[in-house]
């Protein structure tokens, strides 16, 4: 619970004034290690608050198909600023996003060749 803030930012600091662009960074960058461990991939990724954000607005775009709801949600003044960032293809971006999500793994049984099986039973 935020209790009386004073500010009307989403990120405080300890003082509860608003958040710095580098003390976001520092503390993103702090949890991204930490998360390292349980999820190794995370080294090879390029985790920051601008891909954040960008990622955030995708999965928007996707739920809602709707780019004033994006262009509101990123705070950009004119729509046009905002399709800029979707030049690409959507679908590929949306693609890619979805590429994210961990599949689900097969199971798996191991079946021994049986070359393997007779050279263990004339031992």
């Amino acid at each position: 619970m935020r209790g009386q803030a004073l500010a009307p930012e989403l990120f405080l600091n300890a003082r509860g004034q608003p958040m710095t662009r580098s003390s976001f960074e520092y503390l993103l960058n702090k949890h991204v290690h930490t998360a390292t461990a349980g999820c190794p991939s995370l080294r090879s990724k390029r985790v920051s608050p601008h891909v954040l954000r960008h990622t955030c607005a995708m999965m928007i775009l996707q739920a809602t198909g709707d780019l004033r709801r994006v262009s509101l949600w990123l705070g950009h003044a004119d729509m046009q600023t905002t399709e800029v960032h979707l030049r690409a293809d959507p679908t590929e971006k949306l693609k890619a996003i979805e590429a994210i999500t961990p599949p689900t793994p097969k199971r798996w049984q191991f079946r021994a060749p049986d070359k393997l099986i007779a050279s263990l039973q004339q031992s």
